[in-house]
């Protein structure tokens, strides 16, 4: 199965020089927990509201500062044409929940965990890319001291 069956092609972008505030107005707009952030129209990283809580609240970053200062980068991206578990094992080694796709240059489109598990009813695909992901997002010490 080829990724771009299962991504969701209205992608949520700002440019590198909007606001915060504008990125997370964006995210309440469209209900989203993640913003691509583009310049001159191509993908370079991407703002999460994780990213954004975390800049303006822990670290007292302007929320009128420029969005592309707080973006994840650089973007790990996947292609359209590539297959499903490809896709999945991209997420995994670089421990991701959402990976832009593109066509090209250009934004084509994105695929999360949830896609993955939802749209393909795959559930030991959606499991192993959760658990690898999660397993970056948490301290190597906890696995250790836990004996994982």
């Amino acid at each position: 199965m080829l990724i771009s069956e299962v991504m969701t092609h209205a992608v949520v972008s700002a440019d590198v020089g909007d606001t915060l505030r504008h990125v997370g107005g964006l995210m309440r707009e469209r209900n989203v927990g993640s913003v691509v952030v583009c310049d001159g129209g191509r993908p370079v990283g991407v703002i999460t509201d994780r990213d954004l809580a975390l800049a303006v609240l822990a670290d007292s970053a302007d929320p009128d500062g420029a969005a592309g200062d707080h973006a994840s980068q650089p973007l790990v991206a996947g292609d359209i044409g590539m297959d499903l578990d490809e896709a999945a094992g991209l997420m995994m080694q670089h421990h991701i929940r959402r990976l832009p796709l593109l066509d090209g240059d250009q934004l084509a489109g994105i695929v999360t965990i949830d896609d993955v598990a939802v749209r393909t009813g795959d559930l030991e695909l959606a499991q192993r890319v959760t658990a690898e992901v999660a397993k970056g997002a948490i301290p190597e010490f906890f696995f250790h001291w836990r004996g994982g």
